[in-house]
């Protein structure tokens, strides 16, 4: 799959009092999937790099030791290996993540 909607990507998530994530789609090391947690993000962290695309929503992210806000249409970035998550993010939050690279990061 080489296009996808919003609208087609939140209609592959689980229902809404779940972790909501769902991976669209992957080619080489690259995988795209559409997040949308509720109530709070338990993230751990990842062993390869991934950047953030808000799709709608706003809020805070915690990014190794420092806070940003956050909103529709910013680009974040999170090294492999930094603990990360988004916090006080708004009931219609959701985000495209895509990992890509080696185990470890780039």
């Amino acid at each position: 799959m080489s296009h996808v909607t919003v609208a087609k990507a939140r209609a592959s998530l689980p229902g809404a009092a779940q972790e909501q994530v769902a991976q669209l789609f992957s080619h080489g090391t690259l995988q795209v999937k559409i997040y949308a947690p509720r109530g709070h993000d338990p993230q751990a962290p990842h062993s390869r790099d991934e950047v953030y695309v808000i799709i709608a929503g706003s809020g805070t992210f915690f990014n190794g030791e420092a806070r940003h806000r956050f909103g529709a249409g910013d680009v974040l970035f999170v090294p492999a290996g930094i603990a990360h998550r988004f916090e006080d993010f708004t009931p219609d939050f959701a985000t495209w993540v895509m990992f890509y690279g080696p185990e470890g990061g780039e």
